[in-house]
């Protein structure tokens, strides 16, 4: 099996990412060259790329929010302020999974669950409490006429179904919270449902501010 390496996202990537995008789903609406550009100004510590042979091959963005805004039901665009991560809040104690997608091509080399590590050691790193993320249901379409997606996810939880995403996760070490309806529309083997999930940092520090937190409060000291 190649070595998958996680970097930080560049200004030069952005054709690859965007070129791998549509690979991955062919049916969504891509992002946004602005949106990317937007992202790595923003928060650039949180925009991820998986390589492989030095070519990219998965993608992992995110944002901090303050949680307590946006524990209720959501959506993609709504979270994500349509991609742009103006939302982005360095005051936060959550860093925020707004997507993560892999080369379809090289499934089952591990290249998810490096881009997962990599947010792990983000989030400790900033010393936040968790991260959260709604995840796709893909293979929820198939069975759509025959349960309810409460009914879909519990079977996952069970064993009973797998789900290319959801179970990916659930090794991953995130725990299900519940469903977000009407998360992402157009993800039309989901049916437009999501799966909210969370992970608890061990390493979380409540005595300490977060590293977004100091930078925050060092560049406020120095405006003039």
């Amino acid at each position: 099996m190649k070595k998958v390496t996680v970097r930080a996202t560049k200004p030069g990537d952005v054709d690859a990412l965007l070129q791998l995008q549509k690979r991955v789903y062919p049916t969504i609406t891509p992002w946004r060259r602005d949106h990317l550009a937007n992202q790595l100004e923003i928060f650039p510590e949180g925009q991820l790329i998986a390589e492989m042979d030095q070519h990219i091959v998965g993608c992992a963005s995110s944002l901090v929010i303050l949680w307590d805004e946006w524990a209720d039901e959501h959506t993609w665009c709504e979270i994500t302020a349509a991609g742009t991560f103006s939302t982005h809040n360095p005051d936060g104690f959550t860093l925020y999974g707004a997507e993560v997608f892999v080369d379809p091509g090289l499934r089952g080399q591990r290249v998810g669950h490096t881009l997962y590590e990599g947010r792990r050691q983000l989030c400790r790193h900033l010393n936040l409490r968790r991260i959260t993320a709604c995840g796709r249901l893909p293979g929820y379409r198939a069975v759509s006429h025959l349960m309810s997606v409460e009914l879909y996810v519990k079977k996952v939880l069970w064993g009973d179904l797998v789900d290319p995403v959801l179970s990916f996760q659930l090794r991953e070490g995130f725990h299900f919270c519940g469903i977000m309806s009407d998360y992402l529309p157009e993800d039309d083997d989901s049916c437009g449902q999501a799966s909210l999930i969370a992970w608890v940092n061990p390493t979380y520090d409540p005595t300490r501010q977060t590293a977004l937190q100091i930078a925050s409060s060092s560049l406020t000291e120095f405006q003039p």
